[in-house]
């Protein structure tokens, strides 16, 4: 009867469990993981210190198994752009000269306003 359980992949012991955990961790599957787990399972990967310590080792040996393997971001692409950003906005600035930004900008007073409306 144990091996019938242990086919259908109900009411796994820890062990089985580890093994299984393993596997997702490996692969990428962790959500599937945790939804074939049974309610008992769920409580007894909870309660049980052994699955938490081996899952602390399997999570090592995974990330020092697949270190080669990782990528990490590169940065440099993105810093490229910022930078180039910058200079173009700097040389939008040295080529535009301050006083025709500034003849834009004419504040109208309340007595200019209604000279103006009158005429």
């Amino acid at each position: 009867m144990r091996e019938e359980e242990t086919m259908s992949g109900t009411n796994r012991e820890i062990h089985e469990l580890l093994v299984d955990y393993a596997g997702a961790l490996r692969d990428g599957g962790i959500p599937i993981f945790l939804k074939s787990l049974t309610h008992k399972e769920a409580r007894n990967v909870a309660s049980s210190n052994e699955f938490w310590d081996a899952a602390e080792v399997v999570r090592t040996l995974n990330s020092v198994g697949f270190a080669d393997k990782a990528v990490t971001t590169n940065v440099s692409l993105f810093i490229s752009h910022v930078d180039a950003k910058i200079a173009s906005r700097s040389k939008k600035l040295k080529a535009s000269p301050l006083g025709k930004r500034s003849s834009h900008a004419r504040y109208v007073t309340k007595s200019e306003d209604k000279t103006e409306k009158s005429i």
